[in-house]
C-alpha cells in the first residue's frame, strides 16, 4: 500500500517535501494535492513512469495529459508563449486553469497532442508547486481517479482506490470536486475547452 503524508498547506514542511521528491525521482507515482482536485502525478521526464501512469490511470495513450510547471520561465521551455499568451498567463496565474499551448521541440512526445500541443497548470497551491521547484522538473497534473469514473476527492477513497497502485499519498483533507478550466490560448485566440474552477468572465469578453 501507499505511503501517506498528512501535509498542512499552509505550513508546508520540508521534509514532506523532500521524501515526495525522492519518489518522484525514483520514478514513482505520487496523489497530491491542488488548488482544483487532487492530482496523480510523476516526473515527466521518466518515460517509464509516464507509462505507468497511464496504465493506473487506464488513458488512452494518445490522449496527452497536462503537467505542472513552477512559473512563466518553466513554462517557456515546454511551450512556445506568444507576448498575447504570456500577458494572460501573468495575468491569471498561479490560478485553477489549464493553458493549451503550442508545444515546444523538445518537450516529449508523450506530452504531446496529435496537433503538437500541451496543457500546463501553475496550480495556487503550495504542494504542486514545491514539488516542481525543487524536483527540477514538471510534473503530471491529471486527477487522482481512473479514467471515465468519478473524481476522488475524499483521502479515504483515494487510498481505497489507488492506494495499492501509487507510492505515496499526500493529502490535506477533502477537496473541492471540481476540476481546472480548459482554455486554449492557441493562435492568439481565447477558447474555453472545459469550464470548471476559476473566474471566467475575463476570458469569455476575450473569446
Amino acid at each position: 500500500m501507499a505511503e501517506i503524508l498528512h501535509v498542512d498547506p499552509e505550513h508546508l514542511k520540508g521534509r514532506h517535501v523532500r521524501r515526495t521528491v525522492e519518489v518522484l525521482r525514483e520514478g514513482g507515482l505520487v496523489v497530491y494535492p491542488t488548488d482544483t482536485v487532487y492530482g496523480l502525478g510523476c516526473d515527466v521526464t521518466n518515460k517509464s513512469a509516464l507509462e505507468r501512469l497511464r496504465r493506473v490511470k487506464g488513458r488512452n495513450s494518445r490522449k496527452p495529459m497536462s503537467f505542472v510547471c513552477s512559473d512563466l520561465t518553466h513554462i517557456s521551455q515546454y511551450a512556445w508563449v506568444t507576448n498575447f499568451a504570456y500577458r494572460i498567463l501573468k495575468r491569471t496565474l498561479p490560478g485553477a486553469y489549464t493553458f493549451v499551448l503550442p508545444a515546444a521541440k523538445d518537450t516529449p512526445r508523450m506530452l504531446q497532442s496529435k496537433q503538437k500541443t500541451v496543457g500546463i497548470r501553475i496550480p495556487d497551491h503550495t504542494v504542486p508547486l514545491a514539488l516542481v521547484e525543487q524536483l527540477g522538473n514538471p510534473i503530471i497534473s491529471t486527477s487522482a481517479n481512473r479514467s471515465e469514473q468519478d473524481v476522488l476527492t475524499d483521502p479515504v477513497a483515494l487510498e481505497e482506490e489507488l492506494g495499492a497502485e501509487v507510492d505515496l499519498i499526500v493529502e490535506c483533507g477533502q477537496l473541492p470536486v471540481q476540476p481546472s478550466s480548459v482554455i486554449s490560448l492557441l493562435d492568439d485566440a481565447v477558447e474555453i475547452l472545459r469550464e470548471g474552477a476559476g473566474d471566467l468572465s475575463s476570458f469569455r469578453q476575450q473569446g
